[in-house]
């Protein structure tokens, strides 16, 4: 399975393969153009409960973690979508928070990876 994430305002790179936004809401200040994703899944992004209690406050994470990782286990179909894209492509998991380290991208491809 090639799976990895980046940021939607680095560039797109041919390596990407098939870019996935995971993102509820459409990255800032980014044109679809010079996004160039290509699946908007905004369906397994964390609820939007969950993205305003977490606030990408660091000293939230383990929770965040916890939370996001038993809306995953909900989501199941649109988990194995991904998984099924990843044995065939190449996948980026395209998100937009400033924090590399603490946002849904990295669970997500923690979850996925399981």
């Amino acid at each position: 399975m090639s799976l990895s994430m980046k940021r939607a305002y680095e560039e797109p790179a041919a390596s990407d393969g098939k870019r996935i936004l995971i993102d509820r809401l459409w990255p800032r200040g980014i044109s679809k153009e010079k996004a160039r994703i290509d699946i908007w899944m905004k369906e397994i992004a964390p609820s939007t409960e969950l993205r305003k209690w977490f606030g990408h406050d660091p000293e939230k994470w383990k929770e965040f973690q916890t939370r996001y990782e038993k809306e995953l286990a909900a989501n199941s179909e649109l988990v194995e979508s991904i998984r099924k894209m990843a044995k065939r492509d190449t996948v980026t998991l395209v998100y937009s928070a400033k924090d590399e380290a603490h946002n849904d991208a990295v669970v997500l491809l923690a979850w996925l990876k399981k």
